[in-house]
């Protein structure tokens, strides 16, 4: 059998097969309550050995998109739950992702209309979906963030185990941080995007402070097996640029998540969504400051997959967009059957069009 059909032991958890859908925005909840519809688009995709969500808000202030989930009220804890016991009747498992965008917002996203935060006052040239100023929705220019205050920034760690511990409640098997595409954590990472002259700015030690306090509150609320997070080194998205230390900063990232034995570390590819590609060997010099569970993402395919599995680099394939607009990915995958190109005009907002109606193969044989 293929490597990527293959079960895996991820922590306690065990999957049936090494692909992983990887999370993708979809904005599908005006009242940021996951429903029914959330519960069948997941669980048509369960054949995925993990699935991640959608990136869900960890409070009030962490969205940068209209329309997305949160995890911070008990009413979205209970809208949840209709999505990880649908996946669960699957045998599929999954986690969903915990997300602040930072700078990447926009006022008519924040509460009262304030500025967005951020590791500091520099703004992103950078798209969040909002309001504009005759209040018709859509791609609108990121606001002008404030830096957190020191205090604020440890409120901010706190959100996400609080999320994290709503996560656990609402019956998901574990949590990934977003730490990558240019949101708040990788804010922080990047000396060019970080100009703080506290604790949480200046060397490596102190602009990855705020990631690892993160990565230990959820650790401290929920165990170390059921956190991971998410990582772009190299990553160009949301106007974050590139700069010398990046190797070696990634690097002490990885020693010191290697020592907290947390569930997985994934990292993406940007090069598939037009950003700077991983260097050549990246990987392997990566795995050689972590051992645990690395999964890829970004411009994978089944050869890919396996090669990079077979080589030890990687443990997991993480698919993102052939997901949506093909449910039995991993059937189609197995099987080298073609697979359905989506309407990207209807990957956000809108309703079952474009997010629940996309047939298996079998259907569209049949038709």
């Amino acid at each position: 059998m293929s490597l990527l059909f293959e079960s895996f032991k991820l922590k306690n958890l065990e999957l049936r097969n090494r692909i992983v859908m990887a999370p993708m925005t979809r904005a599908r909840n005006p009242d940021g309550v996951p429903n029914e519809m959330n519960a069948l688009y997941y669980k048509q995709r369960s054949g995925a050995g993990l699935i991640v969500t959608e990136g869900t808000a960890i409070s009030n202030t962490a969205m940068g998109v209209l329309y997305i989930p949160g995890l911070f009220t008990q009413e979205q804890v209970k809208g949840w739950k209709k999505v990880t016991e649908a996946v669960h009747v699957e045998g599929s498992l999954i986690f969903t992702q915990l997300w602040h965008v930072g700078r990447v917002s926009h006022t008519t996203n924040q509460p009262n209309g304030a500025a967005p935060v951020s590791s500091s006052a520099i703004a992103a040239d950078t798209k969040a979906w909002g309001y504009d100023e005759d209040g018709k929705e859509g791609f609108v220019q990121a606001s002008v963030p404030r830096a957190l205050t020191t205090a604020e920034v440890k409120q901010v760690v706190q959100d996400f185990a609080n999320a994290a511990a709503n996560a656990i409640e609402a019956g998901f098997d574990g949590v990934e941080l977003h730490g990558a595409n240019g949101y708040l954590i990788e804010q922080f990472l990047n000396p060019k995007v970080n100009n703080r002259t506290d604790e949480y700015g200046g060397s490596i030690e102190n602009r990855s402070r705020f990631l690892l306090e993160a990565i230990d509150a959820c650790i401290d609320r929920i165990g170390a097996d059921k956190v991971a997070i998410r990582l772009t080194p190299y990553g160009g998205l949301q106007d974050m640029p590139i700069y010398d230390e990046i190797e070696s900063d990634y690097f002490y990232i990885a020693d010191k998540l290697a020592k907290r034995n947390i569930a997985y570390i994934h990292l993406m590819d940007q090069k598939s969504r037009g950003s700077f590609a991983l260097p050549d060997g990246f990987l392997a010099r990566f795995r050689e400051h972590y051992k645990g569970v690395i999964i890829l993402a970004g411009g994978m395919d089944r050869a890919k997959s396996e090669k990079l599995i077979a080589e030890g680099v990687i443990d997991l394939a993480g698919f993102g967009e052939p997901f949506i607009a093909n449910p039995d990915l991993v059937e189609r995958l197995r099987n080298s059957w073609p697979l359905t190109l989506p309407e990207r005009s209807l990957h956000y907002g809108g309703a079952a069009q474009g997010y629940i109606d996309y047939p298996v193969y079998k259907e569209v044989q049949a038709n």
